[in-house]
């Protein structure tokens, strides 16, 4: 795998890191217009651009499960209001699931490369690794791709009901990179690999699939100083990130912030991710210091 380096990481994490002043970040009038999901990105997406100094990133990537909920639910309730007749366009428009990235690329006037990932809990995972292979293949030098979901009242209520908060809080956020092929010198951290596992049969599936990632980049476990998240490689010292996140599909972009914030303050040179959502869709992250 081409080396690829975390050129700056910004996140938003109401629960962690608190909320900005949006209002430094997104024209107060432009501010009205948007849902929180959609205030969440930009910020975070605009905070990451001014950390590496970079007014236009070649491609634009993002992920989300679950997309704009809030103005979704506007939407349906003005269905059901209005009994399916003069429904207002704008609010359909805004609940589309690549609003979020479009509001990024209209406010950065980006024409270049932009998609959004809907992949359940695949979402930022597959946007990551599409990041990856603009790079790879030469078709972006830096590109700007994230993660973000956000939470309602309604939400809340309906996937309490289905027991997904039965083992961590409800959670919420958002989290933006730059990502680059060349090292600048002042990069958070490096990612060496990262790998997706659907649906594995058992425990021990999960871990003989992990140790293969592993292997095949020649790393060995016991290199690994810490592991953000589910604990899945037994002696090596790992850190649950759900309590400070909460879950939500999107949560292993919070988790990349975290680690990537750990290996460029010099605390840990080599941190595993490693999330599983629901049982389901589980990843690993790979991520050194750039001096590994």
């Amino acid at each position: 795998m081409t080396n690829i380096y975390i050129r700056s990481a910004a996140c938003i994490s109401p629960k962690n890191t608190g909320e900005p002043d949006y209002k430094a970040f997104i024209d107060p009038k432009a501010l009205r217009r948007m849902s929180r999901i959609i205030r969440m990105g930009v910020a975070t997406a605009r905070i990451c651009l001014q950390e590496a100094s970079l007014v236009m990133p070649d491609a634009i990537v993002t992920g989300t499960g679950y997309g704009c909920l809030e103005d979704t639910s506007l939407f349906l309730k003005s269905m059901i209001q209005r009994n399916e007749d003069t429904l207002q366009p704008a609010t359909f428009i805004q609940s589309t699931h690549n609003t979020v990235g479009a509001q990024i690329a209209l406010l950065l006037q980006c024409t270049g490369y932009n998609n959004t990932f809907v992949h359940r809990g695949f979402s930022f995972e597959s946007a990551l690794l599409d990041a990856i292979l603009l790079l790879r293949e030469g078709d972006a030098s830096a590109v700007l791709v994230g993660g973000v979901d956000e939470l309602t009242d309604d939400s809340h209520a309906i996937l309490r009901r289905f027991g997904l908060y039965r083992h961590a809080p409800a959670g919420e956020g958002a989290a933006f990179f730059l990502l680059a092929s060349r090292p600048s010198g002042e990069d958070y951290a490096r990612v060496d690999g990262m790998t997706t596992i659907y649906k594995p049969e058992s425990r021990e599936e999960a871990e003989r699939e992990i140790h293969a990632f592993l292997k095949e980049q020649a790393v060995d476990p016991a290199s690994i100083d810490l592991v953000i998240g589910d604990e899945i490689l037994p002696g090596r010292p790992t850190m649950p990130y759900k309590p400070q996140s909460g879950e939500y599909p999107t949560s292993t972009a919070y988790a990349l912030w975290l680690a990537a914030q750990y290996i460029k303050t010099g605390a840990h040179k080599r941190i595993m991710v490693y999330n599983q959502y629901l049982g389901i869709h589980h990843a690993a992250f790979l991520l050194s210091g750039c001096d590994q």
